[in-house]
């Protein structure tokens, strides 16, 4: 029989308003909220005053409560609390995806220690299951890839830009003024969220916890109407991607960056705030999800999927985390992109193993062709700071295997292509 949970939520912003919208117009389901913990002591909330406080000890303290909610933006203070709360036997519901991709060892370790559970799957793709899909269904089976739209916010841009013929500050603008995007829009536009959604689910589909600072993320801030153009008349749409690939059986990779999409493709007509996931498997082939990954109720519905799950005793086991140690994450991987570049200074930087195309004129030259991955993410600064842009072609890995060659003294590389 469920447990009714008594919950302690910390942040009443865009999500801590859907859940508590959501819990309220639930049928079935039992749990009461008991305190909501914020800092703004001016701001007007449409909830009952003596559920307000703006303590934290009011929460972590309170020994009938045995849920703790965490929804606020600051990562290290979020971690401050998650932890706190599972030392003290509290079992966590988080969306904070920087928080959990930057402390993933020191979380799995406090889960097991306090025999406690942390749920999180609204911080990975807003209203779509995938974490406890990865969990539940793909734990035993060796997964190629998972990949997808994971940003609602940049995906409702780009869908802007594309469709709409609307360049990237306009689309930008109108994203913030639905509510889509910030005031300061980083996380989103420049691909750190994504990232970190990739980081968490890397654990879940490879067992591997990575170094988020290791994770190439390109976005979408240095997107021109040129690059729009090309896209559209290669009939492509434009989806800030990440991808978590297995290489072989030894190496999988994981990064973020636009990626031009054909028709082909399920994710071609996936729009506007919408979220895709495809998940393939060893045997199992491609599965596809699709839902909102943007907006306060879809994000307050997975919230409340995790604090109903851990009604019933509900926690991830990492199955993937005890069987896959011996998988490596690398960066040693060669993609096809293009480039659209200012000057031949530009091209300069870039060690191309092979250029399929290039076109150049006095406003618009670009180069399509195959770089090693590694050298994209040391050279991410000069991308950002040139307004370069850069979009994946094809799905097409190559893992640069690297063999010593004794006799001179040298390292040869050798690429195998292993997707295609």
């Amino acid at each position: 029989m469920a447990e009714k949970l008594k919950i302690g939520l910390f942040g009443f912003g865009c999500v801590g308003q859907g859940l508590y919208h959501v819990l309220n117009n639930s049928t079935g389901f039992k749990a009461s909220l008991e305190c909501i913990v914020v800092k703004d002591k001016t701001k007007k909330r449409p909830i009952a005053s003596e559920l307000i406080s703006y303590n934290k000890w009011d929460v972590l303290d309170n020994g009938d409560i045995s849920v703790v909610v965490e929804l606020i933006d600051d990562a290290e203070e979020a971690f401050e609390i998650v932890s706190e709360a599972m030392r003290r036997g509290k079992h966590v519901v988080t969306a904070n995806k920087k928080m959990l991709a930057l402390h993933l060892n020191e979380l799995y370790a406090l889960q097991n220690k306090f025999k406690v559970s942390l749920l999180y799957e609204a911080a990975a793709c807003g209203s779509i299951p995938i974490i406890r899909t990865l969990e539940e269904y793909f734990d035993n089976e060796d997964l190629k890839r998972v990949t997808g739209i994971f940003n609602g916010t940049t995906n409702f841009i780009l869908t802007q830009t594309i469709n709409e013929r609307i360049s990237y500050p306009d689309a930008l603008l109108l994203s913030q003024e639905k509510g889509f995007a910030e005031s300061d829009p980083t996380n989103d536009v420049e691909g750190y969220d994504p990232k970190y959604k990739a980081v968490i689910l890397a654990l879940h589909a490879f067992g591997k916890i990575i170094d988020a600072d290791k994770v190439l993320h390109l976005g979408i801030t240095t997107l021109q109407d040129e690059d729009i153009q090309y896209a559209s008349e290669k009939g492509y749409k434009i989806k800030l991607m990440p991808v978590i690939e297995r290489l072989d059986d030894d190496k999988f990779s994981v990064f973020v960056a636009p990626r031009f999409v054909s028709k082909n493709s399920q994710l071609y007509n996936v729009d506007s705030e919408f979220n895709g996931v495809i998940v393939e498997g060893k045997f199992s082939g491609e599965q596809f999800l699709q839902g909102r990954g943007a907006g306060s109720l879809p994000t307050g519905a997975a919230v409340l999927s995790d604090v109903s799950a851990l009604s019933y005793g509900y926690r991830y086991e990492f199955k993937k985390y005890a069987q896959s140690q011996h998988v490596e994450f690398t960066n040693e991987v060669m993609v096809e992109i293009y480039l659209r570049y200012n000057n031949p200074a530009d091209l300069e930087m870039f060690d191309f193993k092979e250029i399929n195309q290039k076109y150049t004129e006095e406003k618009y030259s670009y180069v399509v062709g195959t770089i090693n991955l590694n050298e994209l993410r040391t050279k991410r600064k000069y991308i950002l700071d040139n307004k370069l842009f850069i979009s994946l072609v094809s799905n097409k890995l190559t893992l640069i295997v690297k063999t010593p060659v004794v006799e001179k003294g040298v390292v040869e590389e050798k690429s195998k292509i292993l997707i295609q």
